[in-house]
């Protein structure tokens, strides 16, 4: 009989535990339910980027560079990036994007009109656009932030250093970027109103789609016909080395204190030794590391907080040969 009791206090203890257990089991599975929940903020956050090609200039590989380093997966991004010089193949790659259902659409457009449709469509499918490098022709309410250089202020920097220069002559062979880009409009628009109004010679303005090669051709063409230059407006470096080319090949020399006068943009580590050894004259600065903005941008949108500034303008300068030194080389040089 004891027994009989021993065993049913044994059972009944064994059942207490068991159910304790189970008690346990359904906490732990609660607190589970958190612990995905934490896994659920850790999920990779979906970013579409769309950018110009890589290899159009030594600036736009810096800032690829700069992109696919933050936008990583150690640092919590599932990013897919896209290039194209062409504004409708980029979007067309952003629609695609907004489709794939990614959180934030990243553009650098290669055009500052057209965009007003697709924005709607991402703003309709709850993504969050995000502007680099370049400004649109867009309603502020269809993107959260706008990370740019000044193209305007670019321009006007360098053609007031150029005004500064006080030439006999301003006879000048402007190379456009790829038009209708912001960067183009900027640095063209500075130029082009200046030659106007102070009387200036502008002897050709065609663009050579930021490649040496076509810059090159433009300047042989010009000399070829017998126009000889006192100024070579380059609108990014890659151009510029494309014009001195030319004029090496001419035997006509540029620099300080030559026959012309060689500026360029971008601030290239080996443009901005071209003014060190003072065969170019001026170069302008466009800084191409965008990302830690826009990565700052996107932590603040993530924890619901509001961006204060729409608009991040990049800090920007302009360099003279005869001003510039090692220093300046080693730091701004890309």
């Amino acid at each position: 009989m004891k027994t009989k009791k021993l065993l049913a206090v044994m059972a009944a203890s064994v059942l207490c535990l068991s159910m304790a257990s189970c008690g346990n089991s359904s906490s732990s599975k609660s607190d589970g339910g958190n612990s995905s929940s934490g896994s659920s903020s850790d999920k990779k956050i979906k970013v579409g980027i769309i950018n110009n090609d890589p290899n159009e200039s030594g600036y736009r590989t810096a800032n690829d560079k700069d992109l696919k380093e933050t936008f990583s997966d150690k640092n919590g991004y599932d990013a897919k990036f896209s290039y194209s010089l062409k504004n409708d193949e980029q979007i067309t790659q952003a629609q695609k994007f907004i489709q794939d259902g990614v959180d934030y659409l990243l553009l650098s457009a290669a055009d500052t009109a057209g965009w007003d449709n697709v924005l709607n469509d991402a703003k309709k499918a709850g993504v969050k656009v995000i502007l680099f490098d370049r400004t649109i022709d867009a309603s502020e309410d269809l993107y959260e932030a706008s990370i740019v250089s000044d193209m305007d202020q670019e321009g006007k920097t360098a053609v007031e250093w150029l005004k500064g220069q006080n030439l006999k002559e301003y006879k000048i062979i402007h190379i456009q970027g790829v038009m209708g880009s912001a960067a183009q409009k900027g640095r063209s628009g500075a130029l082009l109103e200046e030659a106007e109004k102070s009387g200036w010679t502008i002897l050709t303005s065609q663009t050579a789609e930021w490649n040496a090669e076509k810059a090159e051709q433009i300047v042989k063409s010009q000399l070829d016909s017998g126009n000889k230059p006192t100024v070579i407006y380059a609108e990014n470096d890659d151009m510029a080395k494309g014009a001195v080319a030319a004029l090496d090949k001419a035997n006509i020399s540029h620099g300080v204190g030559k026959d012309v006068v060689v500026m360029g943009f971008d601030c290239n580590k080996w443009a901005l030794e071209e003014l060190l050894k003072k065969n170019w004259n001026y170069d302008g600065q466009c800084n191409p590391f965008q990302s830690s903005y826009i990565d700052d941008v996107i932590k603040k949108l993530e924890k619901g907080e509001k961006i204060e500034k729409k608009t991040i303008v990049m800090e920007e300068k302009g360099f003279d040969a005869e001003k510039i030194t090692q220093e300046d080389v080693d730091k701004y040089g890309i």
